[in-house]
């Protein structure tokens, strides 16, 4: 059979094999469980897979921090790494199990990661799968991760990756089967769009999922302007499109579009989705006896889904593959192992050190840890995770630091939700008199407070959410916050470090204690890496990638698409912690920040900035450069993230950061959605945080800034 010869071209293998198959045997393969073709030797294979920090639902794997906790490391290279380590993984026990037989869901090598959808609005429950709310730093780092899955092969892909959801998504997830997300051309080219345009422009990625919700009317898996006109006719895109899983069903159970299952599956095919995760596609058997659509179109589809597991070497023989012989004992290695708890290190953000409180001194005689985060193992593991060979809390990960040396004591104090007495009388206080008796025995405190994957989450997977996944409010649940006071009130050092996917409003403790680190769910050595940071072994620079506001008062409805008051590009409320903002153990000093006065449209600009460690500890500090539009003929947000870099420095060492910008990077986009670079002037800020007066009053540090006048006449880039 020719689709077995490797020495013939793809398009050809792929056009012999379609050749052989009768129409039933073609829709088979366009859904997720894609059945076995005995007489063609094809085996079954599961489309199945996810992998949002490390490999997810099949068993064994490494489990790094959760993606919106990556994203706080603000480092590229380092997600890339994290992405290839977790596709040698994926290789590893895909291979395995296949080998045994196991051809079964989450075994395959299509992976359906990364999640670019921007994190509009912190209410969010799956806000924590993303990299946060700004589009470029979403780009750049859905792009390490695509490239870092995907591999540099040159015929093969080591494993395929996947945009999601495509596009304009992110909650209610209570309204995700039937909403229609509306948005204007402006935000959609603006905001929605240009993560999903980096990873299919830039990083290649071989697939894109479909959104449940509809845009602009559109149902996203069967949208004629998503599907056809941007991702493959503006874009260019080859790869294939599958749908988020029960999303073709919705389009007519939910969204009323479409009256049955055949005219859901043709609308779906011929706008170009190719693959269903649900159980509508075979009624597209049926569909072709009606005339909704022709065996030409469902070949299309099939061809894109085929060439896909092609690039895999899931026709071809093992010893031609150059991942299929990676060995079972990389997964969950000390390497890996290792790459975990430094990333970990790397996105704990720390967000108040009054007085140089952190770090503690290893000294100590005794130490108190409290909360009911401190010894959950929930907390480290966020959604779509692996199961952890070792999984090092908090309480475990302090305990390794300091014993036998100095004694841990250790006193839950309260759940992370009960606020009224149970049924037999025992009040939500009921641990508070044991946290404060640990706490007046220690010579310092660590509390360990926050919420938790059961409070948010995926519609359906958070079982104790107040909102279908989402969280109706941002603050403390519980006696939590009643809890921090009491033990503050003793008057002893005290760190809250908070666990959590999305924002909280901690507004007391910011007021009142010390010290506060964000955790996020860090992975299994989460435990290992905080403690890292609290005793000084490790120098935290993390920096948000989502803006903490104070009250959900800040925000617009939540199921008000339009960028207006959201994110800090647009909103006009003081926050109560900055996206870009996080302290570190050093200091740091910017100079010398250079860039052309003028510059001729159509050209690249390119902007140097030095940046010395003026402190007396080694540290790593994230770069940032801000561009603000000063006299656009459009509306453009405050000032927009376009340049990051994360830099490690010795004490008195001086580096040099080149940022260089494309046309795009300084383009605007109009009302209807056009990419316009424009003649005028733009600042462009440096520093250490975003140019905002909230961020300067929190670091007692101001960027840099330099103008740049754009010259020549406006020039439209492609959408």
């Amino acid at each position: 059979m020719l689709f077995r010869r490797t020495d013939l071209p793809l398009e050809e293998r792929i056009a012999d094999l379609i050749s052989r198959m009768t129409l039933e045997e073609k829709v088979s393969q366009m859904i997720y469980d894609s059945a076995a073709i005995p007489h063609l030797g094809i085996e079954e294979y599961n489309w199945w897979n996810e992998c949002l920090h490390g490999v997810a639902r099949a068993g064994v794997a490494t489990v790094f921090p959760q993606a919106i906790g990556m994203a706080a490391s603000f480092n590229a290279p380092l997600l890339q790494k994290v992405a290839e380590v977790t596709a040698t993984e994926a290789r590893a026990k895909h291979h395995e199990a296949a080998r045994r037989g196991d051809r079964g869901i989450y075994k395959g090598l299509t992976f359906w990661t990364p999640n670019v959808n921007i994190f509009r609005d912190p209410r969010w429950g799956r806000g924590q799968e993303t990299y946060g709310e700004d589009p470029h730093l979403t780009a750049e780092l859905g792009i390490a991760f695509v490239r870092g899955l995907q591999g540099d092969d040159p015929k093969y892909l080591k494993t395929a990756a996947c945009a999601k959801h495509y596009a304009v998504h992110s909650g209610p997830e209570s309204l995700r089967h039937s909403f229609d997300a509306r948005c204007s051309q402006k935000d959609l080219y603006e905001t929605y769009l240009p993560a999903f345009r980096a990873l299919v422009v830039d990083a290649d990625v071989e697939s894109v999922m479909g959104a449940y919700n509809r845009t602009n009317g559109e149902p996203c898996c069967a949208s004629p302007t998503l599907l056809q006109k941007i991702l493959r006719e503006d874009w260019g895109f080859e790869g294939h499109v599958v749908s988020d899983c029960g999303a073709i069903y919705d389009i007519h159970a939910h969204h009323k579009v479409t009256n049955s299952p055949e005219e859901s599956a043709a609308l779906a095919v011929k706008n170009g989705c190719d693959l269903n995760c649900g159980r509508v596609y075979p009624a597209l058997r049926e569909a072709v006896a009606q005339g909704l659509i022709s065996e030409e179109e469902i070949d299309q589809a099939l061809a894109r889904l085929l060439r896909t597991k092609f690039k895999l070497g899931l026709f071809d023989p093992e010893e031609e593959v150059p991942f299929a012989n990676v060995p079972y004992e990389v997964v969950a290695c000390p390497e890996h192992r290792s790459l975990a708890r430094e990333m970990a290190r790397q996105s704990m953000v720390l967000l108040k050190n009054e007085n140089n409180l952190l770090p503690l001194g290893t000294d100590l005689k005794t130490v108190a840890v409290i909360g009911p985060n401190a010894d959950a193992r929930k907390v480290l593991l966020g959604n779509y995770f692996g199961t952890s060979t070792q999984l090092a809390t908090a309480l475990d990960g302090i305990r390794r630091k300091l014993e036998p040396d100095c004694k841990v004591l250790f006193a839950e104090g309260c759940d992370l939700t009960t606020t009224k007495p149970g049924y037999w009388g025992d009040s939500p206080k009921s641990g508070f008199a044991e946290a404060l008796a640990v706490a007046e025995r220690a010579d310092a405190v660590i509390m360990c407070m926050g919420i938790s994957p059961d409070l948010e989450g995926e519609e359906g997977a958070a079982a104790n959410s107040d909102g279908g996944g989402d969280r109706i409010g941002l603050d403390l649940p519980g006696m939590q916050e009643e809890l921090i006071k009491e033990v503050a009130a003793l008057g002893k050092p005290l760190v809250l470090v908070l666990f959590s996917g999305s924002p909280l409003t901690v507004n007391w403790a910011h007021e009142h204690v010390p010290a506060i680190i964000q955790a996020w769910y860090p992975g299994e050595e989460g435990g290992n890496a905080l403690a890292d940071i609290i005793f000084g072994d490790y120098n935290p620079a993390g920096r948000l990638p989502i803006t903490f506001v104070k009250s959900v008062d800040q925000l617009p409805p939540f199921t008000d698409y339009a960028m207006a008051g959201r994110t800090y590009r647009f909103s006009e409320e003081k926050p109560l912690y900055p996206f870009g903002y996080g302290l570190s153990y050093t200091t740091f000093a910017y100079s010398n920040l250079q860039a052309p006065p003028e510059l001729a449209i159509g050209q690249d600009l390119v902007v140097q900035v030095d940046v010395e460690n003026t402190g007396q500890r080694t540290g790593d500090e994230v770069v940032q450069l801000y561009i603000k539009h000063l006299s656009a003929s459009v509306p453009t947000p405050r000032h927009s993230l376009q340049g990051f870099a994360r830099i490690p420095l010795e004490p008195g060492e001086k580096r040099t950061v080149t940022f260089r910008l494309s046309p795009r990077q300084l383009a605007v986009f109009d009302e209807d959605g056009r990419c316009l670079v424009e003649p005028g002037v733009v600042e462009i800020f440096v520093g250490g945080s975003q140019p905002d007066p909230r961020s300067q009053e929190l670091t007692g540090e101001k960027p840099l800034s330099i103008r740049v006048k754009l010259e020549g006449s406006t020039v439209e880039l492609p959408r």
